[in-house]
């Protein structure tokens, strides 16, 4: 898991909040671990949160009793035996009792608006909502937060609900219709942790490291923090600190010289003795350091540093003290070196030096040196250089946070990280709406987090299934291309393409005009039908008809599927939305017709065919075939145009 120890001192440094929980003498637990909470089945149970160093921790649950104790950092962790499935039962935390707690499934529901769509929106369509009365399953929705920085425990406010009628107007609709289909198959208790944000792209939920490595060339989050921090406070002023991979530079002189400011002798002697450029091209902090020696005769005496006149601010260190700091530009820097600092052989003067105009300064003809019992050291010449804080970078970050729906990582690190110590039946994903004009990354994206997931949780098997996106917008007359289209494809081939994880079809369950289709029991449904037969092994057929062979024979295509069931139908008429081109790309509506495992395609306008398209359209409308079971067959495309 990533391990972000300077973006946490980052936060110490700017006073951010980092929620831990932890409080001195007390128990505390993490928002999840509460009431009515659900804890998954058949599989290790980690109970864990803060206290005081030290303090002892008793965990009572079903007739066992384990221990453990607060660390130095006040955490502690128990694990608990695999549980069989039942409840409620009592959890006595030391002084703390949680009640009404259930074994059963629990399910990670992630993504974006349609996972998050509120159950209240629906009940128009499905009035059986508001007489529910099932008290086995569970939900919990995570507070919605962001932040650049890893949280130990998710945002305050979240609360177990059951699915009693009082309570479950308070549930998100996929998560209902799924529960209930999984408890009314399963008989077994169902929790459903919702961590999702309308809105919300894709790299908003993947940890930073791995989203640095998936996005090369847009500016990291490590980056960002570290230009937002002075890293060098309390390290570079250090005599013993190593600064041989610093760039070097030239005292006095500009960091952007211009044209009437000589320092063609300087620049020249740079490039020459040290095959370095001259000038800092930087707004913020800017860290110079310059060795000198002393003889033994000077050491621990009293001396002077003067710096001439700096642009802007500065803070001035010798043998890693403060000797003196100047706010603004005018004054010149006449600094006192206290007795016993200055040491025998060599020294080290280290200036901090901030202009947030990116034209800082060692005014030139002013004196730099250092004056002790009369003898001078001169300090002009080669110094040593670092860039530091950058101007505004602080503000940015702040700026870029303040949007949750784009924050990179930043859904991560508050709604994700703090459940790393859950265990889970899956995941179900239903997100790519915000990330579909750029459908082109996407399946290395979601393929990148959902191993990022399971690292994260120490689930190397963790089932995925991903929601593929419904048809959306205004149907086209002509076979066309579009985002939507090519997302699916970059779902589908993610799931393909990535261990335990599958993909439901839904272009037929979508509105044209809302984004929010509201018919998410059926959504539901078809999660349930691959989850019981992917994750729960049943014999039904979890999957859609899939695409597996095209050949070619005269001026026909057949198509050959799998997970056809009892073979290939219409769901009515004739089959529509199969569209082939030849070697001039241009598709055309093709007819289409289904014999057992396959589809034969053609058309007059294309005698010499070369690719077939299925439902691929933003809005597939009348898209047709299915299995014998009645699940929509998967769009796909024959070609790579």
């Amino acid at each position: 898991m990533y391990k972000f120890s300077k973006i946490l001192k980052a936060a110490a440094l700017f006073g951010i909040l980092l929620v831990s929980g932890n409080a001195v003498g007390k128990i505390t637990l993490p928002g999840m671990l509460a009431n009515k909470m659900v804890i998954q089945r058949d599989a290790p149970v980690k109970i864990w949160g803060w206290s005081s160093p030290g303090e002892k921790v008793s965990v009572r649950f079903r007739d066992s009793i384990y221990t453990t104790q607060g660390n130095r950092d006040g955490e502690w962790q128990i694990a608990i035996k695999p549980q069989s499935p039942g409840g409620p039962f009592l959890m006595e935390i030391n002084d703390i009792t949680l009640r009404d707690v259930l074994i059963g499934d629990l399910w990670l529901m992630s993504g974006q608006s349609n996972q998050e769509l509120d159950i209240k929106r629906v009940v128009g369509l499905f009035p059986e909502v508001n007489v529910s009365d099932n008290n086995k399953i569970r939900h919990f929705k995570v507070p919605k937060a962001t932040s650049p920085y890893p949280q130990k425990d998710i945002p305050e406010g979240g609360v177990w609900k059951s699915g009693v009628a009082s309570e479950v107007t308070d549930w998100t609709a996929l998560a209902f219709f799924l529960a209930q289909k999984a408890y009314e198959q399963t008989g077994v208790p169902q929790g459903m942790l919702v961590s999702c944000l309308g809105g919300s792209s894709i790299e908003t939920w993947i940890e930073p490291e791995l989203l640095s490595r998936l996005q090369p060339d847009k500016t990291s989050l490590k980056e960002l923090v570290e230009a937002a921090y002075e890293k060098g406070d309390g390290v570079y002023p250090a005599i013993d600190f190593d600064d041989s991979e610093w760039e070097s530079t030239i005292v006095p002189g500009y960091w952007r010289p211009t044209p009437d400011q000589d320092d063609s002798g300087w620049k020249k002697m740079l490039e020459t003795e040290y095959g370095k450029s001259y000038g800092i091209n930087h707004k913020g902090t800017v860290w110079y350091r310059k060795k000198f020696d002393i003889p033994a005769d000077l050491a621990g005496r009293h001396a002077v540093i003067d710096l001439g006149t700096l642009v802007d601010s500065d803070q001035t260190f010798v043998n890693g003290v403060l000797v003196g700091s100047t706010g603004y530009q005018y004054p010149p820097r006449h600094y006192q070196i206290p007795a016993g600092v200055l040491r025998e052989g060599e020294n080290v003067v280290t200036v901090k030096l901030t202009d947030n105009s990116g034209n800082g300064a060692f005014i030139p003809d002013k004196t730099y040196r250092i004056v002790c019992d009369g003898v001078e050291i001169d300090l002009k010449g080669i110094w040593k250089t670092c860039k530091g804080r950058q101007a505004g970078a602080l503000e940015r970050l702040n700026r870029e946070y303040s949007n949750q729906m784009e924050a990179r990582s930043g859904l991560y690190n508050t709604m994700l990280l703090p459940l790393a110590n859950c265990s889970f039946k899956g995941v179900v994903w239903y997100q790519g709406e915000s990330n579909a004009s750029r459908w082109n990354e996407y399946q290395a994206l979601l393929s990148g987090m959902i191993g990022n997931w399971r690292e994260t949780f120490n689930m190397p098997e963790l089932p995925f299934i991903i929601v593929q996106l419904p048809n959306f917008m205004a149907s086209r007359p002509d076979p066309s291309d579009g985002w939507w289209a090519r997302l699916r494809e970059a779902q589908m081939k993610a799931a393909q393409n990535t261990p335990h994880t599958y993909y439901t079809v839904n272009y037929d369950l979508g509105e044209w005009n809302d984004i929010h289709p509201l018919n998410k029991k059926d959504v539901a449904e078809r999660i349930w039908r691959s989850a019981a037969n992917n994750i729960y092994g049943r014999k039904v057929e979890g999957h859609s008809p899939q695409f597996e062979k095209m050949e070619i024979k005269d001026n026909k295509v057949i198509l050959t599927f799998s997970h056809v069931g009892k073979g290939l139908k219409c769901r009515d008429g004739k089959l529509k939305h199969f569209a082939i081109a030849g070697e001039d790309r241009k598709f055309v509506w093709a007819d289409a017709v289904v014999k057992g495992d396959k589809v034969i395609v053609s058309s007059k306008d294309v005698m010499t065919p070369v690719a077939v398209r299925y439902a691929w359209a933003d809005n597939p409308e009348g898209a047709n075939l299915i299995s014998s079971e009645g699940l929509s067959a998967a769009p796909f495309r024959t070609d790579d145009w």
